[in-house]
């Protein structure tokens, strides 16, 4: 007898869940400080610790770091997939109404003006969303001849022009000593610096945020009818797709301010997650959650491991993620938007 939809979805839940726990406990293997499961078993389980170095490495070093994977990886995929329900087209990604450029632009201002990290981080969330708040502003003022959706993404896209000239503009000026390989690396995006005060200050703004989405995980199937069915529906669309923007946009500020640039998730994961269960964003949304924090962690571990310099992590996901994305093209026939 086949399995129902719900049936299979379930256990494919079940299947992501225990790949990330195994991802998690491969992940604090990983590393040019060799750490065994055996070793793990003894310490977590028995508390046994001969080596004076392994407390230090777990907990400075690796386990903020997958921590920050886990919830920078999701939460851009969680952006990605709100992005794309809202707008209805499978080409949106977090950044397209300008948040990332904003917020690069931002960081690059802090590196340039010689701020501590905190006031660098600030500074590219604080301009992430008023990179957001433009593009809306602009979608706005240009709104009443055309459909709101396609001005909304093209003042994204004006937006983003407009920051990423800036952020040419500060790397022009800055020091080509100091500042401007410190801006080009932050740009690049990275894991390696994160510790666990930037954690407690960003992991509480992702869940913030993110609840409302889950929360309105069925309006977004609702919206992706069209936004003349919805309203006939009793929903407030502009209402809707305005809590969704913010939500989404406050989320992916706030882990772009702490990891750097880091593109691909919030494109492809939400297609990854929409093949395996569907549209329907009420298991879909969750999914994605959970595949873009597994996707981030191991690209992760193979950034820090497989060379004996760490290799920028927006490199290994490019390489690893136009293929997946050319993959998903060649079948998005067999699951309906």
């Amino acid at each position: 007898m086949p399995l129902t939809v719900n049936a299979r979805n379930r256990i494919l839940t079940y299947i992501i869940i225990v790949l990330l726990i195994i991802a998690i406990i491969f992940s604090l293997t990983v590393g040019r400080y060799t750490i065994t499961l055996d070793m793990l078993t003894e310490y977590f389980w028995h508390g046994v610790n001969d080596d004076s170095n392994l407390r230090l490495v777990l907990f400075d070093i690796r386990i903020p770091r997958i921590f920050a994977a886990l919830f920078i990886g999701g939460a851009l995929a969680l952006a990605g997939a709100s992005y794309q329900a809202i707008f209805r087209n499978p080409m949106v990604s977090p950044d397209i109404l300008g948040v990332s450029s904003g917020a690069g632009f931002g960081a690059s201002l802090g590196i340039f003006l010689s701020l501590p990290i905190w006031g660098i981080q600030l500074s590219a969330f604080l301009f992430g969303l008023l990179a957001v708040s433009i593009a809306f502003s602009i979608a706005k003022v240009v709104n009443r001849k055309y459909e709101p959706i396609l001005m909304l993404v093209l003042s994204g896209i004006i937006t983003s022009a407009i920051f990423n000239a800036l952020i040419s503009l500060i790397k022009y000026v800055a020091d080509t000593d100091n500042q401007l390989p410190e801006i080009t690396f932050w740009l690049i995006g990275s894991l390696a610096s994160i510790d666990v005060a930037e954690l407690k200050y960003v992991i509480p703004i992702v869940i913030v945020g993110s609840i409302p989405l889950f929360l309105l995980s069925w309006k977004m199937n609702i919206l992706s009818f069209g936004e003349e069915e919805a309203k006939a529906m009793g929903i407030n669309t502009q209402l809707v797709r305005l809590s969704i923007v913010i939500c989404a946009s406050l989320i992916t500020a706030s882990v772009v301010c702490i990891s750097g640039l880091i593109g691909w998730i919030g494109l492809i994961i939400p297609h990854f997650a929409r093949f395996l269960v569907g549209p329907n964003h009420r298991v879909m949304l969750p999914i994605a959650t959970m595949l873009g924090a597994i996707f981030l962690l191991i690209t992760d571990d193979i950034s820090r491991s497989a060379t004996s310099v760490e290799i920028p992590i927006s490199i290994i996901i490019a390489l690893i993620g136009a293929p997946f994305f050319l993959f998903f093209l060649a079948n998005s026939s067999r699951k309906s938007w």
